[in-house]
């Protein structure tokens, strides 16, 4: 270990090197170890250049390119000078794709040494979902993947910050734009890391809700160190040197982003990102082979397809030695066929929200397997209660309430949201944070889910937003009236179901709702658009017009 990386150790964060009675030993014994000053990019990289680890296998149409910590900071420090020649200062905001490439990480690395903060953006948002955060943050610059360039394109011009576009990739820089390695080249390879207080705020992660306008999480520097304790029980006790972390999911996701590629970067171990192209289980099995993966994670959508594949049997997944699942509920049946398929590997199913990305998971070395219907148990400093969600009074074990986080002196929790105390504010209260999530804690700590107490839909692990499709349809100049729900769906989870009024110019047929669906799938995100879409007369209102997605619900058979 080289002396920086021994300098940034944290004692608190190594408790898998210890024997442990039980879990319950474990949470009794275990602090929060907060340095006065941590700056992410310096426990992510900086204390790991000399060891010559390899952080990233970037795996492209022509191979496998492996950068070192030493190699991506060299980058990372380049592109910071950049930015700092162009007036990008402490507080500032810079976007970043979510595309897994080695430009994604050197771009977020670079944004943190300069003491900004980085906003993730999905390579799915079209122009109206990207030209939203872009304005919202207030970015400043923006790593452009090539999936993004067209909706960049469109919205850049309204865009008052942003002054520095990067273009990654193939397309060629136009106007104003930068090519990305253009920009580092000729720029020292040494920057100083600024040296941040814990609270400061490392990212603005934009999650959906239900109502309004997406709300960008401020997420703070010391926000890993909360994510750390459950990384351990997810990982099942066991840092070994060899491991290799991989997740389908694009890294512009609290699930991907913060679970997984930052805490493999804080052990020092290495990520296999992926961009050739949109989610295939048959390339996913044979990366995950190929590249020796012994840790992976993500919605147990894409493990649903990836196990349930012919060639999950043909492929030898022998290395693997975790599967991590969550973003929505795994289901037993996708549990009993990942223990079939992956003999030498433990199932764990983990709990989080952008707001605190991961505090509860299993542990089978720790004698918390998995359960049937539950999400593990609350990691090492975390304490989850109960409330009724309408008085807020904490319940008694195994009675359904909303579950809530203890906020105060807890490092893993957002800070707030950016420009919406309001928000904040009905988020956090009494000392706790109010997931909006509907379950029960059992009387031997295990969490389990029952309902969302919002209308955020869960499809293949994403998030999306009612309020947001709606919105969207009825810009169409055909939509007098639109409401979204989520229905049940046995491969995704749920799907978006649109039930639409036409105008009176415009009359329901098959080529109308292909040409709504297109219209959502091309302003917002790809996965947001509506894949079942019902034409109906009128829509269930409330007294003061809104939509009631609960009738909508009970006429779908759906339970609340």
């Amino acid at each position: 270990m080289s002396e920086g990386a021994a300098r940034g150790r944290l004692e608190a964060y190594r408790f898998h090197e210890r024997e442990w009675e039980d879990y319950d030993q474990l949470r009794r014994e275990f602090e929060f170890e907060v340095p006065d000053q941590f700056n992410l990019a310096a426990y992510l990289c900086d204390r790991w250049v000399g060891t010559g680890r390899v952080a990233l296998r970037a795996r492209t149409a022509s191979g496998t390119e492996s950068y070192t910590y030493g190699e991506i900071q060299r980058d990372a420090n380049r592109l910071a000078n950049y930015l700092h020649d162009r007036g990008v200062r402490r507080g500032d905001r810079v976007a970043v794709n979510g595309a897994q490439r080695v430009e994604s990480l050197v771009t977020h690395l670079a944004t943190w040494k300069l003491g900004a903060a980085s906003v993730p953006l999905s390579v799915l948002f079209g122009p109206d979902a990207l030209g939203f955060r872009l304005d919202d943050s207030g970015a400043v610059a923006y790593a452009v993947a090539p999936q993004s360039i067209e909706a960049f394109r469109e919205v850049k011009a309204d865009s008052e910050a942003l002054t520095e576009p990067l273009i990654v990739g193939d397309p060629e820089a136009e106007g104003d734009e930068t090519a990305f390695w253009d920009a580092l080249e000729g720029q020292p390879e040494t920057f100083e890391t600024v040296e941040t207080d814990p609270d400061e705020t490392s990212m603005v992660l934009y999650t959906s809700g239900t109502t309004g306008a997406p709300k960008g999480v401020l997420r703070p520097h010391r926000g890993l160190l909360g994510i750390l304790p459950a990384i351990l029980l997810t990982w099942n006790l066991e840092v070994r040197d060899d491991d290799v972390l991989r997740s389908p999911v694009e890294w512009s996701w609290a699930g991907s982003l913060n679970d997984l590629v930052m805490p493999a970067m804080f052990y020092g171990m290495a990520v296999v990102a992926d961009d050739r192209g949109p989610f295939e289980p048959e390339r996913e099995l044979a990366l995950l082979e190929e590249q020796d993966v012994t840790i992976t994670g993500g919605p147990p959508t894409a493990y649903r397809f990836m196990l349930g594949h012919p060639k999950a049997s043909e492929t030898d997944l022998s290395s693997l030695r975790v599967l991590a699942l969550g973003g929505e509920a795994a289901g037993q049946t996708l549990v009993d066929l990942a223990r079939d398929t992956l003999p030498d590997a433990v199932v764990h199913e983990v709990y989080g929200q952008s707001e605190a990305p991961l505090f509860a998971s299993d542990c089978e070395a720790l004698g918390v397997p998995h359960r049937e219907g539950r999400m593990g148990k609350p990691a090492p400093g975390m304490e989850v209660r109960v409330a009724d969600p309408e008085t807020g009074d904490s319940l008694e074990p195994g009675q359904v309430g909303e579950l809530c986080l203890r906020y105060t002196g807890n490092p893993i929790c957002f800070t707030g949201y950016l420009d919406r105390p309001e928000a904040t504010a009905e988020k956090v209260k009494g000392g706790w944070m109010f997931s909006e999530d509907l379950g029960l804690v059992e009387e031997d700590g295990y969490l389990g889910f029952h309902s969302r107490r919002d209308d955020v839909i869960l499809s293949s692990g994403y998030k999306v937003s009612p309020a947001e499709v709606e919105d969207s349809l009825s810009a169409h100049e055909a939509v007098a009236n639109v409401g979204v729900i989520g229905v049940p769906d046995d491969e995704r989870g749920e799907l978006v179901k649109a039930f639409v009024v036409t105008s009176p110019e415009h009359d329901p047929s098959d080529d109308l709702r292909a040409e709504l669906q297109t219209f959502v799938k091309e302003r917002l995100a790809k996965y947001e658009y509506p894949r079942a879409l019902e034409f109906v007369e009128e829509l269930p209102l409330t007294t003061t017009g809104k939509v009631r997605r609960k009738d909508l619900r009970e006429r779908e058979g759906i339970e609340d």
